[in-house]
């Protein structure tokens, strides 16, 4: 196999071939790049991965509270993920993944995080359906903390009005945003990243549940096409 090009992993799953590869580009030749297919599609690619890190870095310093849990819905590269654990006073995050396999990728080290989240004792991986697992937490084996979570982050769809699943649909209405609140302690935040520019829709229905919402629109250029890439993270305060 090439040195500018490796297959890390393949899997088939229930939702299809998935990939994990490294592969470098012209114009950055001395940077891996490693992103995640399912089927055709990618997933998540570690070229540009500012705004992911913003999930975690613009919504959990508004959280109420001295210390806090943590529910992240998506794992993907993890950077996300490794942000949140940069705040001291997280005390607890679970991560929920659909793919067993990317929770394994993370167990193996294969992935480009600078620490491995499973060196972090707050951390825990939790392999399930994350919108199912909203409906009925305790029937998923994950019953909330007592007192809720001071933030929920999400990051799984490629916007509001694009799903990876059909099912997705109904959590991005007034209902499945309820039970998002549901799990939120007062003084809490819901966060979500979306590919693009903002969604008015989405921010409409966010308003209706949450009394504080703002928008932050990350632009990033993108050197394979020498254009500003856009990704939205939407904060709504509980």
């Amino acid at each position: 196999m090439p040195a500018n090009y490796e297959e890390i992993d393949f899997r088939r799953t229930a939702l299809g071939d998935l990939l994990l590869r490294r592969r470098r580009i012209a114009g950055l030749p001395d940077r891996d790049i490693y992103e995640i297919k399912l089927n055709d599609e990618l997933l998540v690619s570690s070229l540009l991965f500012e705004s992911e890190q913003q999930l975690a870095d613009l919504c959990l310093p508004l959280v109420a509270g001295a210390g806090f849990e943590v529910l992240v819905g998506g794992l993907g590269l993890g950077y996300t993920a490794s942000a949140a654990l940069k705040h001291s006073a997280v005390t607890r995050m679970t991560i929920v993944e659909m793919l067993p396999e990317v929770i394994g990728w993370h167990e193996q080290g294969l992935l480009p995080l600078e620490r491995p989240l499973g060196e972090d004792p707050r951390c825990r991986l939790h392999q399930g359906d994350f919108f199912r697992l909203l409906r009925d937490p305790a029937g998923a084996g994950l019953p909330p903390p007592a007192e809720g979570y001071g933030a929920i982050l999400v990051d799984i769809d490629h916007a509001p009005d694009s799903w990876l699943h059909p099912h997705h649909h109904d959590f991005y209405g007034e209902a499945g945003l309820d039970r998002v609140a549901e799990l939120i302690t007062p003084g809490g935040v819901f966060g979500y990243w979306s590919s693009g520019r903002e969604r008015e829709g989405f921010l409409a229905v966010l308003t209706e549940t949450f009394s504080d919402v703002t928008t932050h629109e990350i632009e990033v250029e993108n050197p394979l096409i020498g254009e500003l890439q856009v990704d939205t993270i939407y904060v709504a305060r509980r």
